[in-house]
Formats: structure tokens, C-alpha cells, sequence
């Protein structure tokens, strides 16, 4: 099965998010390369550790697009 945009992008260190209601998820640094990564979901300061498959469901429902993270900048590596 070919990955989806949001999986290849994120894999990449891409950032989702929405910058209005402060929401953004993406792949840490560290998780990049391994084969069950971990991501992050940001909520108005709140930060939970998802799983890939989580990540992108995520993505899909919250329509969140690739973005800036107030600190990270455009990418998180």
C-alpha cells in the first residue's frame, strides 16, 4: 500500500496544524527512521503522544494542513 501524503510528509518532519486554534501535530525529531514512531498532537499548549496511525487520523478529521509551529519554525528536524 502506497503511504498517504500526510504519512510521507510527516515522516519527512513536516508540521500540521492550525494556527488559529493552536492545534499541531507532527513526527519529533527522534522518531524520524524508526518503524513504530511516535507523534505529537499539540492542543492549546496541551502535548499528547499519538501513534502514526492516530497522527493521521488527527490530520484528516481536524483538518489541519501543513504549517508553522510558533517555536519549531516549518519542519521538526
Amino acid at each position: 500500500m502506497r503511504p498517504t501524503m500526510a504519512q510521507a510528509h510527516l515522516k519527512d518532519g513536516f508540521i500540521y496544524g492550525d494556527d488559529v486554534s493552536q492545534e499541531y501535530v507532527y513526527m519529533p525529531a527522534g522518531e524520524i527512521g524508526l518503524s513504530n514512531p511516535m507523534c505529537v498532537y499539540e492542543n492549546n499548549g496541551v502535548i499528547t503522544d499519538v501513534d502514526f496511525a492516530e497522527a493521521e487520523k488527527l490530520i484528516t478529521l481536524r483538518s489541519l494542513k501543513v504549517t508553522s509551529h510558533p517555536t519549531l519554525g516549518s519542519r521538526s528536524c
